[in-house]
């Protein structure tokens, strides 16, 4: 099992010199934080904040109750253990075989869609048709030919979805850039692989305004990510 040590080692020591708030490892609105397992974080911005890109509605739904349901069933999944109910969220998914095989499927949804959604929050802001800069621009064309040939392959990762799912952009082992898409609740950092941001394709996150028109949903995504936070995040995670 990961120790705090190890994970630390492995996703950023420039979190370690973070100030310590209630329900989180590091400082909540660090690109590095990592997430008590029996706390919502609180949504960073105004349900509104987002709009028209994404509605108010879906926003508090959204938050309220769909990552609050997996914050709930997480407690009930592994209360009975204080060993696993001592860790971060992103420490269990991040480690899956070290959990009991009764609890394993459990943790994997549960604990996959608390930190998947920790995660999402705080990677949205309305960017106003900015792209991203510097380090993680000069990542991106290595790994995409440019930004354009992200969005090709992210849009046709979360277009290919079928049923629920997310599509991530991750930072692999070897330090380059790659987006692949997960299944239901599934996390990056269960195969190893270090998240920068995704996208929720499961109906609850675009319904209410797009219905059907998933493509619609995620082409409006582009306008609604925080490229300053995922720029710091892959700059902080990069040092690992």
């Amino acid at each position: 099992m990961t120790t705090r040590r190890e994970f630390l080692a492995k996703f950023g020591t420039a979190a370690a010199a973070l100030t310590v708030l209630p329900g989180f490892a590091f400082a909540a609105d660090s690109p590095v934080a990592t997430h008590a397992i029996s706390v919502l974080p609180p949504l960073p911005y105004a349900p509104d904040a987002l709009e028209p890109f994404i509605d108010a509605q879906t926003m508090s739904l959204h938050h309220d109750k769909h990552h609050q349901a997996y914050v709930t069933n997480l407690v009930k999944a592994v209360g009975s253990d204080p060993k696993l109910s001592a860790m971060s969220v992103e420490e269990l998914v991040s480690n899956l075989d070290a959990v009991p095989a009764d609890m394993r499927t459990a943790v994997r949804n549960q604990g996959g869609g608390h930190a998947n959604h920790s995660l999402f929050w705080p990677s949205l802001k309305k960017n106003n048709g900015a792209v991203p800069k510097a380090e993680l621009a000069a990542a991106m064309d290595k790994a995409f030919s440019n930004y354009a040939g992200f969005q090709a392959q992210f849009t046709k990762a979360a277009t290919g979805v079928f049923g629920s799912g997310w599509a991530w952009l991750v930072l692999e082992p070897a330090g380059t850039l790659k987006v692949m898409a997960l299944a239901n609740q599934d996390s990056p950092l269960s195969q190893g692989l270090k998240p920068l941001f995704g996208i929720d394709v499961w109906e609850h996150a675009y319904y209410l305004k797009y219905q059907n028109r998933r493509p619609e949903y995620i082409q409006a995504f582009y306008n609604v990510i925080n490229w300053d936070f995922v720029t710091e995040r892959y700059l902080d995670l990069r040092k690992a």
